[in-house]
């Protein structure tokens, strides 16, 4: 192990302000992927800045306008949030799909959307990893890539973003709202993770000092019938190979607006517009679902081990929405 200092902060001006001041400096909150990432020595932060104990940022509010969800609510307790439940079905399904109950009680949504890849290349200090080390190359590309995006990907890195809450907020236009010395911005989730293009070591769209304070989500009718379909090697603890977020607004028998958002295939969090534009004023019907499952996958591009991707996204999206539809 290596020495850092660890800080409890005492507010959220005087966390963020050291932040932007200490380019080693990151926080922490529930801890649960920054203690794996420590032990690897993937991260190796100078000062460690503790938020978790900070008042106010762990409410669930739900008003007319929307949902509101404090950066430090616990996983576990959104998910069991009656307001959630009901009128964000798809936010609550995807937490459940998420990780065990054990790191759910610990894990905050803003964690959550900070959580670093899975990919083994980047996990591992010996092997090259653009993301981890800029420069050094992508061994994914030619190498074990089964598990890794055909959606996003650039020749630095095709590493898949891990989560699921971010697909299901992706897909209900939610918007991150943060806190810094500078001031705070609203950012719409859909730029809030990046592409890895030429950067891929920077993931998210935050500055140095730069906190998330909460989530929020805007009332629609398409909050209320929505629906969360994650495919996985194995039943818990582990994460997609396939999932898809999606979104109904009928009008009796017709689609008013759709939404559909991936995971597991891509190097963000994905939105599919195409797909999104093929349901608008279309039947709700198997047909009109699968074309718009297969407009979900344009402009992948699969690597050696993981084509099998791109037909497991279609029929993940047309599950879904045959789900949500009948």
């Amino acid at each position: 192990m290596y020495p850092f200092r660890y800080e409890r902060a005492h507010d959220l001006n005087t966390a963020s302000t050291i932040a932007a001041r200490e380019s080693g400096a990151e926080f922490l909150a529930g801890g649960t992927d920054m203690m794996q990432l420590l032990k690897d020595e993937v991260r190796r932060p100078a000062r460690l800045i503790d938020i978790g104990h900070l008042e106010r940022l762990d409410r669930i509010e739900a008003g007319t306008d929307g949902l509101r969800i404090g950066a430090l609510a616990r996983m576990s307790d959104v998910a069991d949030h009656p307001a959630v439940k009901t009128g964000y079905p798809v936010i609550a399904q995807a937490l459940l799909a998420s990780a065990s109950p054990q790191v759910r009680n610990m894990a905050t949504i803003g964690g959550n959307l900070l959580q670093r890849t899975r990919c083994g290349y980047f996990r591992d200090t010996a092997m090259a990893c653009n993301k981890r080390t800029p420069g050094s190359g992508c061994a994914a590309l030619d190498g074990e890539n089964r598990l890794h995006a055909v959606l996003g990907g650039s020749e630095n890195c095709i590493a898949t973003y891990a989560g699921d809450l971010a697909v299901a907020l992706v897909a209900l236009d939610a918007v991150v709202v943060t806190h810094a010395p500078q001031g705070g911005r609203r950012i719409p989730l859909d730029g809030f993770h990046l592409l890895p293009g030429e950067t891929p070591e920077r993931e998210t769209a935050l500055q140095p000092g730069e906190i998330i304070v909460a989530v929020e989500v805007p009332a629609s009718p398409l909050a209320g019938q929505s629906y969360y379909r994650k495919v996985r090697d194995r039943a818990s603890f582990e994460f997609a190979l396939a999932s898809a977020a999606v979104a109904l607004d009928r009008d009796g028998g017709t689609i008013r607006e759709a939404r559909i958002a991936l995971g597991g295939v891509a190097t963000k969090p994905w939105r599919a517009r195409d797909a999104e534009a093929a349901l608008a004023g279309q039947p709700a019907t198997r047909a009109s679902f699968e074309a718009a499952s297969l407009k979900a996958l344009s402009g992948a591009a699969p690597r050696q081990q993981n084509a099998f991707k791109v037909r497991l996204a279609q029929r993940t999206v047309l599950h879904a929405l045959t789900t949500l539809g009948s």
